[in-house]
């Protein structure tokens, strides 16, 4: 063919001209056409990574041994006998109080592992074996910030007690029907791994790469017997049980009786129901062949070393108050709150000591800031507010609390977000004694029988496995230093 010719008949007639025809054009799609694709390395983690228990809590080496164990003198002349004497008399003896304890160790690990094909696929783009231990480490590490708060492996929660039920009001979608309610009490555990849509995990079984399996606690107590009401149409159902020490959170299954669905989560020990179920989880799917609030596979964390009975930690358990809202906060119009003012009066009148911090939930700060702007009528603080020109703040936030009950005065204590903490609970933890030769150097800390370490498990099948493990406990030398208020309404 003549190329002038074509080339003529190209220019007059480009559209239908066979060069027209092999005209490259911009993709429609990033993945499509001899398009480059502009991929950013490496990739972006999106996830948080916080552990300031664990990043704060100092770690020592244990000498072997199933348990850690130690001693302590508790009370010296508990009886109080008194100092004077008579002339040429030998005074009077006193008592010391001594107590014996004991941590025993636990082993914890994850593992994880990268296909042949997966190490292949990633290059150059990313080293898929390091991303494979570090997002290990990283899953270990948040795991073991959430035992060091809440795991539970002495405080049974058992069966939770039948609601109490109550029908009234208007504008539920509820029927003129009897209504069955059946409840369930979480540990801090339970109640991260619960939802309404996957539901309350009781008894867990965990296989591993070998094949073999082992069971779980899922942190729930045994369900509550039911309960029944028959609302009149329209009415909401009010329900709320006693209180469980060392509950967290309350779950609610709700339905005709022998189908009970989950259809809330709650933080305090009541709830409000004004529609049907909106979970699919049955409570008789749940597992009632044993108490599954106790872990067997972990040591006690600091809520629940508080919470056991006999270590006198703190506990101020808020009252039920009216089904559904519970129990807020109360100002007490002096620029404080009366519970927390109550737990820090506690610790020094029985202990002489007082908190190193307060450790809360998003929900606990803002409602710690409006109980004490809410009682501020009789301007017991005194605000200082600085404005430059066009560069006005809003907002308002109680960083610190002012504890007036100290050896050498007022001192300010910080109030801290905690990844972990759940709404409805305030923690108070202390970090040292103020006490002179106490022989604690660190009030608590992370015995560790053998400290962190790596596995790389040798080939099975085209894939490299990995494991990260730790063999510790949390060991507390004095539990009364520490402690919670929990079932906290929102405020």
């Amino acid at each position: 063919m003549d190329f002038k010719a074509l080339l003529k008949d190209a220019l007059g007639s480009p559209t239908e001209s066979p060069l027209a025809k092999a005209t490259f054009l911009e993709s429609s799609s990033a993945t499509t056409g001899l398009t480059y694709y502009d991929l950013e390395a490496p990739a972006k983690m999106l996830y948080p990574v916080l552990t300031p228990l664990r990043n704060e809590t100092p770690r020592v080496s244990g000498k072997g041994g199933i348990q850690a164990n130690w001693k302590a003198v508790t009370a010296i002349n508990p009886s109080k006998v008194g100092i004077g004497v008579p002339e040429g008399t030998r005074g009077g003896t006193m008592d010391i109080t001594t107590a014996d304890y004991l941590a025993a160790y636990r082993g914890i690990g994850l593992e994880s592992s990268a296909s042949f094909e997966a190490v292949y696929a990633g290059r150059p783009f990313a080293d898929i074996q390091a991303e494979a231990t570090q997002k290990l480490l990283q899953a270990m590490m948040i795991r073991e910030e959430l035992a060091l708060l809440g795991g539970n492996t002495s405080v049974s929660l058992g069966t939770a007690p039948q609601p109490t039920l109550s029908a009234s009001g208007s504008g539920s979608s509820l029927a003129a029907s009897a209504l069955s309610v059946i409840c369930v009490a979480l540990t801090l555990d339970g109640y991260y791994r619960a939802s309404i849509a996957g539901g309350v995990q009781s008894k867990i079984t965990v296989s591993n790469p070998n094949g073999k399996t082992y069971t779980q606690s899922g942190g729930c107590s045994k369900p509550s017997s039911a309960a029944s009401v028959t609302p009149s149409a329209g009415n909401y159902v009010y329900g709320s049980v006693t209180p469980v020490n060392g509950a967290i959170a309350y779950a609610w299954y709700w339905g005709a009786a022998g189908n009970e669905a989950l259809g809330a989560i709650t933080t305090i020990n009541s709830v409000s129901i004004g529609a049907a179920a909106a979970g699919t989880q049955l409570a008789s799917a749940l597992d009632t062949s044993g108490d599954w609030s106790i872990d067997g596979m972990i040591f006690d964390g600091l809520l629940y070393q508080v919470f056991k009975p006999g270590l006198n930690g703190y506990v101020n358990t808020l009252a039920t108050g009216t089904a559904g809202t519970g129990t807020k906060l109360t100002p007490n119009n002096v620029g404080g709150v009366d519970e927390i003012d109550t737990a820090l009066q506690h610790f020094w009148d029985n202990w002489r000591l007082s908190p190193a911090e307060i450790l809360v939930s998003s929900q606990e700060q803002k409602s710690i800031t409006n109980a004490i702007l809410a009682g501020s009528s009789t301007s017991a603080q005194r605000f200082n507010i600085s404005v430059d020109q066009n560069a006005l703040v809003g907002g308002f936030s109680v960083k610190e609390y002012l504890n007036p009950f100290g050896l050498n005065g007022s001192t300010a204590i910080p109030i801290k977000l905690h990844p972990n903490m759940p709404a409805g609970t305030i923690f108070f933890r202390s970090k040292e004694l103020p006490y002179p030769m106490a022989n604690v150097p660190n009030l608590v800390q992370v015995r560790a029988r053998q400290e962190y370490y790596q596995l790389q498990w040798p080939l099975q099948e085209r894939e490299y496995q990995y494991g990260v493990y730790a063999d510790e406990v949390l060991q507390n030398y004095f539990p009364a230093a520490f402690g919670v208020i929990t079932n906290i309404a929102k405020g």
